[in-house]
Formats: structure tokens, C-alpha cells, sequence
């Protein structure tokens, strides 16, 4: 595994080559906004959440009439990414398949991951290949754990998410990891969360009708983080009860409902790359000390 490090005046970062993922976010006076990723608690930072977000029913994808066994969030956040490019302002890894991804996920694909350092903010971007003569199908998640309080001798319950407009839309909860299709009022008031550890009793909160493409999240005497994610049409909020991380994670898809055993090309959230085409999403964190 290598560390790509992206430093700028306001703000650094380290990534690594193991999932390409986000490791750090520290602040110029050296405070870490990123979760340490405690094993004993959850042993990650900000994985990237590819060729699925969330679980499939019986964690099996049918394709044309045949059955793979994939696991939650998909393969990308365990396996190790080439590095394509590496200065102190901008990481490209990439990751394309293999042996081993084909024998649970029959598509050919480059997956590109891409972060920026701008000042006071870092961009991630996402760009999915497909180099195959045939339709590409997939998700694309991210699920960076911020810590939750953002600064010592803050109160938990005094941090918030402020969404850019109103949600009014119910909430989806999970049952087994799939998509109820019961829905559920949404905990959001005039634009905001006020978060709570007995939010996440059932897990995840998961917006799959959202208005919002950005958002803040703070508390009175922390940092402001700003998070823009204008391509994904999907949002999870998500922690362990009493964990020291809130979970912000913009999707391209989610779980699978709990009704749906189809084909993979129909499953809500998956996109179709033509041959030779590609896609992109992007979202960025800009850090207001």
C-alpha cells in the first residue's frame, strides 16, 4: 500500500492506494476532521462504494439468467488501486478488472478516482470506463466518516446537517440490509438535521428522493464542512450508535428493495455505460475554520 499526500495553506491530505481511499483531512493547525477508523469501532475512513451501494437481496447480482455472489458496497474499497498521477494538489488511482472482480461482477470496467486539493477544498472525482463491447451496469457510492463531535468538549447533539432546500420527502429505512418499501417522515426541519445517536437505531438514513445537492454540517464553535455533490441523486446519513463519526454519503444507487429478485439492469440505481462511453460524478468538501 502507498500514501499520495495533497498539502495546501488551509489544509492536507493523505490517501491510499489500498481502495483509494481518503485517510486523513487535517486542518492547518493539525485538527483531523476524518474518522481514524478505530477498529474496534469501524475500521474505515471513506471508502468508495463500487460496482454496487448498499446490499443485494441475498448479496447475489443476476445477470442475463446468471447468478454472482457480491458482497455489501461491492469490491473497490479492498483492493489495491495503481496510482496514475501524484502531486501535492491532485491523486489519480485507478482500478479495472480483473480475475477475481469477473467471478462476481461480469463486466469489463476502469474505475478512475481522482482527489483535488483547492485551498480550502478537496474535490473527488469519479469517471467509470467502459472499454467493452457491450453495456457496462453500475453504482457508485461515497461514504467519508467525519468526526462526530468535530471538535472535543462540543456536545454531539448539538451538531447539525443543513440542506441547501426543504426536505419533505419521506425517508427509506432498511430491514436486512434491503430497501423497506415502507416509508418513514423525515427527521429533516426547515432545511435541518439536528442529529441524534437514536436516529441511527435502524440504521441508515437514506433520502432516495432528495431536493438538496449540498449541504452543511457543523455545530456551534466547530468547523463548517460544506459538501457539494451535484451528480448524485442519492443521499445516506449513517453512524453506529455512540460511535465518534457521522457517515455523509452521496449515491449513485442504494440497497436493493426488499420485493426486488430481478436482473441487475433493472435494480433502481444502476446505470448503463454504453460501449466505449464513460461516467462521472464528483463531490466536494470545503472546509470553513
Amino acid at each position: 500500500m502507498t500514501d499520495c499526500t495533497l498539502k495546501s495553506n488551509t489544509l492536507s491530505v493523505k490517501i491510499a492506494s489500498q481502495g483509494a481511499e481518503l485517510q486523513s483531512l487535517k486542518m492547518a493547525n493539525g485538527h483531523e476532521l476524518l474518522w481514524q477508523a478505530d477498529p474496534a469501532v469501524w475500521g474505515r475512513h471513506a471508502p468508495h462504494l463500487f460496482p454496487i451501494v448498499g446490499r443485494l437481496k441475498n448479496d447475489t447480482l443476476v445477470h442475463e439468467g446468471k447468478s454472482y455472489r457480491l458482497n455489501n458496497h461491492g469490491f473497490a474499497r479492498d483492493l489495491e488501486f495503481t496510482i496514475v498521477e501524484c502531486s501535492t494538489t491532485h491523486c489519480t488511482m485507478m482500478l479495472t478488472d480483473s480475475e477475481q472482480t469477473r467471478a462476481c461482477y461480469p463486466f469489463a470496467f476502469e474505475l478512475h478516482v481522482t482527489h483535488t486539493l483547492q485551498d480550502h477544498t478537496l474535490v473527488i472525482t469519479y469517471i467509470v470506463r467502459n472499454p467493452a463491447n457491450k453495456p457496462l451496469l453500475a453504482s457508485v457510492g461515497a461514504h467519508p466518516a467525519f468526526m462526530w463531535p468535530l471538535k472535543p468538549g462540543i456536545a454531539r447533539d448539538a451538531h447539525t446537517i443543513t440542506f441547501e432546500q426543504d426536505e419533505h420527502a419521506p425517508i427509506r429505512r432498511l430491514k436486512g440490509g434491503l430497501v423497506q418499501q415502507q416509508t418513514f417522515p423525515t427527521p429533516v426541519h426547515t432545511k435541518t438535521l439536528h442529529l441524534r445517536d437514536t436516529l441511527f437505531i435502524d440504521d441508515v438514513v437514506m433520502f432516495d428522493a432528495l431536493n438538496s445537492r449540498s449541504l452543511v454540517y457543523t455545530a456551534p464553535g466547530a468547523p463548517k464542512l460544506h459538501i457539494n455533490f451535484p451528480g448524485f441523486p442519492h443521499l445516506g446519513i449513517w453512524t453506529k450508535p455512540n460511535a465518534g463519526f457521522v457517515c455523509i454519503e452521496p449515491w449513485q444507487g442504494h440497497a436493493s428493495p426488499e420485493n426486488f429478485d430481478g436482473e441487475f439492469a433493472a435494480k433502481p440505481g444502476v446505470i448503463n455505460i454504453p460501449p466505449g462511453d464513460e461516467e462521472s460524478w464528483q463531490y466536494s468538501i470545503s472546509v470553513e475554520p
